[in-house]
């Protein structure tokens, strides 16, 4: 009890009087404690954005993939030829190719990409590669250029070969490499339906209101195949009274005076000499399949394959080992490429400055592909992925191939006519030239005519690949020419090789499996060569 009530008065609250003041006592206070800041730790912070950029990059890896995968699935379509063949080959020819049966049609449409071509590595100009390309020899391959990208390989071919290759072309015969257009050829400005005022806008490159001599003479030189000097055109000018004033321009009124046949009726009137052509030389075509000669077809070599009939063999005609193994291509892109064209040069002779092959649009056909092409379109090009020029003797004199602007920096077509100095004439200014490869016997040289379009196919052209032969001084000079004919429209190159391959079967169907091909045979599997 006693203990209770002590607690009841500790808990009670002492009541003072009505009349008492009431006074409050002030707390105790502490006094103010200083703030300190906790020292973040920024190790932590920037693990934590690093945690959220790793993962931010690893999902859209993830995302990725699954597109990748999802492109493949519903773009892997039937009817691939060229990686086929590829896989074919690449397993020694074990699997069998079965023919088409009779009521499938052909799919021209839709191939997958899954071919692509090896660019050989230039590394630098003046690099040496070593190269295996016949069994028990190691070649040298220098880098010469990186634009375009060129190479050189000393003793490519024998003597034996270089001599063989010429004898045969003596035997063949050789042609006039060049004539005039002939009269009567329906114009090209009639079958596209051009005004002259058009063709003035066309002509006139930069788009000043006036036709400068480079700009005429780079067209007269691709249409009409003659080589004019600026001074050639100023009596062309005089003759025709087509520049009354004299200053060498042509304006829109003075070219409306002209027809588009004028210059070529005065050049056929006065004449035209060799030397006035783009190219003076004589040439042949040599047929390099089965049945050649053992050397041609050492050049042009067929891969040996079990598992297809003689007449797919006349289809597919078999690139040289060499050849094959020097540009790294798929042996079923270089089947059916051009024969093996053969080039005798007298002196005086010469080949001004020009590309191998002409620029792709979409109003182009490639000559190769043009069957398989299914239009009709106004202009055809050679489209040649690829040269390889074969020197067949040493020159006495002149005759380099010039590389006029070789690993310039820049490339401007109207540029290369200054001052009166082209340095596309070959006669003249090939010593201004940035690169000349001189005429050895048995030498090789390799140049890309176009650039890779970044995901392993053709591209756009290179225009540093611009080269031409000098004028022989003295002697004469054989060279031959090895063109990889590949068009830049994957859908049109996979489906020409899935025509030609078609056709040798059926041909292999109707006529049964043959040791040797009949001429009939040889001249349709090359027709598309002639030129």
């Amino acid at each position: 009890m006693v203990r209770n009530h002590i607690r009841s008065k500790m808990i009670e609250p002492q009541c003072c009087d009505d009349g008492d003041e009431h006074e409050t006592l002030p707390l105790p206070t502490l006094p103010p404690m200083p703030r300190e800041r906790v020292p973040l730790q920024k190790s932590s912070i920037c693990s934590r954005s690093y945690f959220m950029v790793v993962m931010v990059f690893f999902h859209v890896y993830i995302i990725n993939v699954i597109v990748l995968l999802l492109y493949v699935h519903y773009n892997n379509g039937p009817g691939d030829v060229l990686a086929t063949q590829n896989r074919d080959e690449a397993s020694g020819g074990s699997s069998h190719h079965k023919p088409p049966e009779s009521h499938q049609q052909p799919s021209y449409s839709g191939f997958q990409r899954d071919m692509y071509l090896p660019r050989l590595e230039g590394i630098r100009v003046g690099h040496v590669q070593k190269v295996s390309l016949v069994p028990d020899k190691v070649h040298e391959m220098r880098t010469l250029s990186l634009k375009p990208l060129l190479f050189e390989i000393p003793g490519f071919l024998s003597e034996e070969e270089c001599r063989v290759v010429v004898q045969l072309a003596q035997l063949k015969g050789l042609m006039e490499s060049q004539v005039m257009v002939p009269e009567g050829q329906e114009e090209l400005t009639e079958q596209l339906n051009l005004s002259p005022d058009e063709i003035f806008n066309l002509l006139d490159l930069n788009q000043d209101g006036q036709l400068q001599l480079q700009e005429i003479l780079t067209h007269s030189r691709v249409r009409d195949g003659i080589w004019l000097t600026p001074e050639n055109l100023r009596e062309i000018y005089a003759g025709l009274k087509a520049d009354p004033d004299g200053n060498g321009l042509l304006s829109l009124e003075e070219f409306r005076s002209l027809d588009s046949n004028a210059f070529q009726r005065f050049l056929q009137q006065r004449g035209v000499k060799s030397s006035q052509l783009v190219r003076n030389s004589r040439h042949t075509w040599l047929y390099q399949g089965k049945g050649a000669h053992q050397v041609l077809r050492d050049l042009k070599k067929r891969q040996k394959r079990t598992s297809v009939s003689s007449a797919v063999w006349v289809a597919c005609l078999r690139r040289s080992r060499r050849v094959t193994r020097l540009t790294r291509l798929p042996s079923a892109l270089v089947d059916l490429s051009e024969p093996l064209q053969v080039v005798r040069y007298e002196q005086g002779g010469h080949y001004h400055a020009h590309h191998d092959s002409g620029p792709v649009y979409p109003e182009t056909a490639c000559t190769h592909t043009r069957l398989a092409a299914n239009t009709s379109t106004p202009f055809e090009t050679s489209c040649r992925y690829i040269t390889v020029l074969f020197y067949l003797n040493s020159v006495e004199g002149g005759g380099e191939t010039a590389f006029p602007v070789a690993d310039n920096r820049t490339y401007e077509e109207v540029s290369l006519i200054q001052n009166d100095v082209d340095l596309m004439d070959t006669r003249k200014n090939c010593d201004k030239s940035n690169l000349r490869v001189n005429p050895t016997k048995g030498t090789a040289v390799l140049w890309y005519n176009y650039l890779s379009d970044g995901q392993g196919w053709v591209g756009e052209q290179d225009e540093y690949s611009l080269h031409g032969g000098c004028v022989v001084t003295r002697g004469t000079k054989w060279v031959a020419n090895n063109w990889i004919n590949i068009d830049p429209d994957y859908q049109r190159q996979a489906r020409y090789q899935q025509l030609v391959s078609q056709q040798g079967e059926e041909d292999a169907e109707d006529e049964g499996e043959q040791s040797q091909p009949s001429p009939e045979q040889l001249h349709t599997a090359d027709s598309h060569q002639e030129l």
